[in-house]
């Protein structure tokens, strides 16, 4: 079972592609950390002009590799080291990435797949495509500066309904809401997103870069900034019974008992 995060560069395009076979993509621990690299690489690349970021086998990213989970997230420490270190290294390389970087999503994008596709400047997706963060069902929360992030690109109603009752949405709805720049057709969409980056890869990169910089000084903070304060006590939960049994009835194939 191979679990990437390859990067592919073919003159001014490089293409990111998540892969984590039988998982539907899934991030683990070690494309976490790929990520950020991929990024920082790309960053620190001249040449690069634009970033067409996908999944592989039909499917963005289905969340995280919850498999892992019951190795680190029950122990306070390790559990903010992954979300502090290793989850959001791999998100602010892509934030602090000059490049444009333009979103290929098909299938799941849920959990870290919202968070990753949150990072790109230009999303476009699928017909078939579904969005979401229904972790509420494995019993924790959005880390601080993830929801922050998540909180920005979907709109704070869209953020609370995902969050709070596990809500699944359409690319249709996802679109209507402001999240996607164009949905199309399936089979439609690895051209259109082609033809998008190349578009972008042909124009000014020394504009384009300057562009990237300006957004995030007219934002004025860093969508983790308002979330410093919150992380001391973040990962309190970490040994919380409603977070054991989430994560336990997910690898056990069963619905959670939560409070019963």
């Amino acid at each position: 079972m191979t679990a990437t995060v390859s990067l592919d560069i073919s003159g001014a395009l490089a293409r990111v592609t998540l892969s984590h076979t039988g998982k539907f993509n899934a991030m683990s621990r070690a494309m976490w950390v790929e990520l950020r690299s991929v990024f920082l690489s790309i960053q620190n690349d001249p040449a690069i002009r634009c970033v067409l970021i996908k999944g592989e086998g039909g499917h963005f990213c289905a969340g995280g590799d919850i498999s892992e989970y019951a190795g680190f997230r029950f122990a306070e420490a390790s559990l903010r080291d992954f979300h502090e270190n290793d989850v959001w290294g791999g998100l602010q390389a892509m934030l602090d990435c000059d490049v444009p970087v333009v979103a290929q999503i098909e299938g799941n994008c849920m959990g870290a797949g919202l968070e990753i596709s949150s990072c790109c400047d230009i999303r476009m997706a699928a017909e078939s495509a579904r969005f979401g963060a229904p972790i509420a069902k494995l019993g924790f929360p959005m880390a601080p500066r993830e929801a922050a992030l998540v909180l920005r690109a979907v709109g704070e109603l869209t953020a609370r309904e995902m969050l709070l009752s596990a809500a699944v949405l359409d690319a249709a709805e996802m679109k209507q809401r402001g999240f996607l720049n164009s949905v199309v057709a399936d089979p439609e969409l690895a051209a259109a997103v082609h033809s998008c980056a190349e578009r972008i890869a042909s124009l000014a990169s020394g504009a384009a870069r300057l562009n990237k910089q300006s957004f995030r000084a007219l934002a004025g903070v860093s969508p983790a900034q308002p979330a410093i304060d919150l992380i001391a006590n973040a990962y309190a939960y970490a040994d919380a019974p409603e977070h054991r049994e989430g994560v336990r009835a997910f690898i056990e194939k069963r619905q959670p008992r939560f409070g019963r």
